[in-house]
């Protein structure tokens, strides 16, 4: 079964429960599978209920069609503040903000990018790496996460400013 397929199948599942289907990650393994389903919940955080609720849902659905080979572990979550962007929707509505993302064809002679999200151009994502733009067609995007500002989210304390080379404060020497 393809994450398309999947998706297909679980999107309108949890549409109808009044939640947003944001995306899945499926991993495939010897000993088992896990699955990995992200929701939201429109203007509000995504609470425990919502994910064991949605949790039972999928269960049942899956159980009856049986879309995937062998054992799995579903796991039902909120995308969380290194949010994952799956559509070319996710990186419109997170222009501005800076991501990273992985590509399963090198541009330029590479796969892993960092930047501010500058545009979305039909299926191509532009950002800016290194000072200079670069854009990325959609379907080239392996993986693709928020990169969380820390500062802004109050967790980290914010930099310090750098003082200039001549005004630089020296540790008192000891008698």
């Amino acid at each position: 079964m393809t994450n398309e397929k999947l998706n297909e199948l679980l999107l309108p599942l949890v549409s109808d429960l009044g939640l947003e289907f944001v995306g899945l990650e499926f991993s495939p393994g010897h000993g088992g599978s896990r699955l990995r389903v992200f929701i939201d919940a429109p203007g509000q955080a995504v609470t425990i209920d919502d994910c064991e609720r949605v949790s039972r849902e999928i269960s049942a659905l899956l159980d009856v069609n049986d879309p995937i080979q062998g054992r799995y572990t579903l796991e039902v979550s909120s995308p969380g503040i290194d949010r994952p962007l799956f559509t070319i929707e996710h990186f419109r509505r997170f222009i501005g903000c800076e991501v990273k993302l992985n590509t399963s064809l090198p541009i330029d002679g590479r796969q892993r990018f960092q930047g501010e999200i500058r545009g979305v151009d039909g299926d191509r994502v532009q950002l800016i790496q290194d000072g200079r733009e670069v854009a990325i067609n959609h379907t080239n995007v392996v993986k693709a996460r928020l990169v969380p500002d820390y500062v802004a989210l109050g967790i980290a304390p914010a930099p310090r400013k750098k003082q200039e080379s001549g005004s630089r404060k020296r540790a008192p020497k000891h008698k």
